[in-house]
Parts: structure tokens; sequence; C-alpha cells
């Protein structure tokens, strides 16, 4: 039992490494966010600290609901400790879930400067996705960011003020973008049911992609105009909830 007992603060002090670890990774490689104070934790320390608790609830079930004989049959010494590292793990978690809060409020409430196309290039895919979603944030719109593998091409869930349902699909690309990916998108509104789509991308859109989309309820914003519109916006804290 006492191995049992190391081995579980091995594994929890390892978690939490690794939540740092991945974090200061991140930042390192997103230098446009550097000099902002605070930032939203990332989807791979959520990821982490949902695994952590996951770990910890499946525990409780075995230990509380199961009720093992080997427990009662533990020294009292022994038990005392077990009930020590439960409630380490929930301190833990508690702060660590604190956190994920706190950080994601402080990026809402916290203003940041509309960025150059350069400035775009440089962030990472999923910093992107949040930037447009601040956009959005901005004119009003409801965001749920959706932005995984197997998301089917849907960056963003976004809900206008009247209540209809729009999607938003982030391109950080440098190359042209071309009819075939505007097609995928309205294959991907099809499927959503949703009343419009967005293409929001750091790149030019051709002129058979525009043509393509003409007619249909579909807004294609390149990269020019993404960052007139972030400008036009003046962005500023903001004071809503985070959906």
């Amino acid at each position: 039992m006492q191995g049992f007992c190391l081995g579980f603060f091995s594994l929890t002090f390892t978690i939490l490494s690794m939540v740092v670890r991945t974090e200061w990774r991140l930042r390192q490689q997103s230098p446009q966010f550097r000099t902002q104070q605070t930032q939203a934790v990332s989807a791979h320390s959520r990821w982490i600290i949902g695994l952590l608790t996951a770990v910890y609830l499946f525990w409780l079930l075995i230990r509380v609901v199961s009720q093992p004989d080997w427990f009662s049959q533990l020294p009292s010494i022994l038990s005392e400790l077990i009930h020590l590292v439960e409630l380490s793990w929930l301190a833990t978690l508690i702060v660590l879930w604190g956190l994920v809060w706190w950080r994601a409020r402080q990026e809402v409430l916290r203003p940041f400067l509309p960025l150059t196309i350069e400035q775009l290039y440089n962030l990472h895919p999923a910093e992107f996705e949040r930037y447009v979603a601040r956009l959005f944030q901005q004119k009003k719109y409801k965001v749920t960011v959706r932005g995984r593998s197997g998301d089917l091409g849907v960056d963003l869930m976004v809900t206008r003020p009247g209540g209809k349902r729009a999607i938003v699909q982030c391109k950080r690309y440098r190359s042209t973008i071309g009819p075939d990916i505007v097609r995928e998108l309205y294959g991907t509104l099809m499927h959503e049911g949703v009343a419009h789509a967005f293409l929001v991308t750091t790149a030019d859109i051709s002129d058979a992609a525009r043509a393509w989309a003409q007619g249909k309820p579909m807004t294609l914003i390149d990269g020019a105009t993404l960052v007139e519109i972030a400008q036009s916006l003046q962005i500023t804290p903001l004071v809503a909830k985070t959906p």
C-alpha cells in the first residue's frame, strides 16, 4: 500500500508537470501572445486535467461505492494516509479547474490589439481560432469553439442575436483559397443544418471561389478584410460571459 501511495504521488506530480510543460511549449510557439498577461489554458492541458479528474472519480467509485474488503482491513495509519492523499488530490483538482476558469475569464475581459497579416500567420492554429472567436463576440455573437480532430471542418459555432446559428471555418493559409474548400464548407453547412457559414482566412480567395459562393448563405472573409474588420472593431474588453 505504501508503494501504491508513492506511485500515486509520482503520477500526480508527472501529470502536473505535463500541464506546465505543455503550457510553456505552446507559449514559446506563439510569440504574438507572449506579452499578454493571461491566456486561456490550452486544450492539451484541459485534456490532462480532465484525465486526472476521471482517474480521481474512478478511484472514488472503487473505494466508496464498491467498498472493497481490503480497505477496511488496512492499518489505521494507512487509511489516514489514503484519506490525506484523496483530500490533496481533490484540492489539486479544485485549484487546476479554478485556474482554467480564471484564465478563460481573464482572456474574455482583457483587450488585445488587432493583428497584422504577418502576425496572424505566426499564430498557432488554435490561437487563430480564438482570435476569430473574439471578433465574432465583439459583433455580439455567442461563440462556441469546436475546432478539434474530427470537427468536420467546423472551428466555431456562432449564434446570432436573433437566435440563428452559423458555422465558422478558420483557415490560417498563405496560398489562395479555391472553390474546392468553399464547396466543402457548403456541404458542412448542409450537414450541420445551420442558417449560414463563414470562411475566415489569412489568405486571398480566388474569384472562382467567390463566384461559386454567390447566392448561397455563405460569407467569405480573406486576410485583408479580416485585418480591416479587426481594426474597425477596435477590440475591447468583453463583459459578457463566454458560452
